[in-house]
């Protein structure tokens, strides 16, 4: 059934004001235009026009009592294009070379499509009063499968995690990572103009590692000299399963390491009390155990000055310890969008 729309025009000028006013705060709040419309029982266009009248001049714009006022440089059906466009398109289709919107793109495309020509802080402002927010995008490969995704989440992990219950096993997911000593993360301030530089030496070292979590908040982590290898993953699951009264099921990426002839011979002579599961390819997001090599590498080693590969180990040992002397925090790892499922 469709919601009767509201007519303005029978509203009193208070009554308008004030559903101006919540219509323009819900899209600030991060709802887009067109559900606020819907919502409010409104046209699209006239959410829009809201909008506008903000934008040229803020909350007392939208009192309904005040008439005239400068002509907008942008209508509320261009407003609704912009909208639209960022929201709903890739920058690549609009041919640029860049796949993520930044402020200087969409000043861009609002010049190319309308001939009006904003600074960089009257685009970041238009984009805020739109209910956008700059953030940091989920990486995700292309190659990725989203019918093998859907697959895992409805089917497949549903059905490992019913089994570990019939048997009594622990899920651990698993994954390998390297930290390197150049590695810097964060911000730092600076004059502007003038990009800060971070010193380090320039005989780059690293360290391989390997580790496991649990959504109980367990983690164990293992440290590897040179890349790892099926040997090394097989010593892993070793001290994995070490004071393990029950089943271990370790979920981890197709790796060929993960499935090499040597692992799968060595996981068969456990008789079941050890299995191995593989997430669908190219799904790191889905892997909680990820989060763990993004908290060392920006709380740890990306915020200091290593200068030695024993200082290198010392702040990764001493950060890994802490996250395995943090239950709370390893369960946080599973309260991602993209890892809850597993919570």
């Amino acid at each position: 059934m469709n919601k009767t729309k509201t007519d303005a025009r029978r509203l009193t000028h208070q009554m308008l004001t004030e559903l101006r006013n919540r219509a323009v705060r819900s899209v600030q709040s991060g709802e887009s235009p067109e559900d606020v419309a819907r919502i409010l029982g409104i046209n699209r266009a006239t959410v829009y026009g809201w909008l506008v009248l903000y934008r040229e001049g803020g909350w007392g714009r939208l009192d309904a009592d005040k008439r005239g006022g400068r002509p907008p440089l942008l209508n509320a059906k261009e407003l609704q294009w912009i909208y639209k466009t960022v929201v709903c398109k890739n920058p690549q289709q609009l041919k640029f070379t860049f796949a993520l919107w930044t402020s200087k793109m969409v000043g861009e495309i609002i010049e190319r499509q309308f001939g009006i020509t904003l600074s960089k802080a009257s685009v970041c402002r238009l984009l805020l009063q739109l209910g956008l927010t700059p953030q940091r995008p989920v990486w995700r490969a292309y190659q990725q499968n989203g019918t093998d995704v859907a697959q895992w989440l409805t089917k497949e992990y549903p059905r490992i995690r019913s089994l570990a219950k019939r048997v009594n096993a622990q899920i651990f997911f698993g994954d390998e990572a390297g930290v390197r000593s150049d590695h810097h993360a964060g911000t730092t301030w600076a004059p502007k103009g003038q990009t800060p530089v971070v010193s380090s030496t320039g005989a780059r070292f690293g360290l391989n590692l390997i580790s496991a979590v649990s959504a109980q908040g367990e983690c164990r982590f293992m440290t590897v000299n040179g890349r790892v290898t099926a040997r090394e993953f097989i010593a892993f699951i070793k001290r994995l399963r070490i004071g393990m009264d029950r089943p271990v099921f370790l979920i981890v990426d197709g790796h060929p390491t993960h499935k090499a002839k040597m692992v799968q011979r060595f996981v068969a002579s456990l008789r079941g009390s050890f299995r191995l599961f593989y997430l669908p390819p190219y799904s790191p997001e889905l892997n909680p155990d990820e989060r763990v090599w993004n908290d060392l590498k920006n709380n740890a080693v990306g915020r200091k000055c290593i200068a030695t590969p024993k200082q290198l180990r010392s702040a990764v040992m001493g950060h890994l310890r802490f996250i395995q002397r943090s239950p709370q925090r390893v369960r946080g790892y599973f309260q991602n969008e993209e890892t809850k499922y597993a919570a």
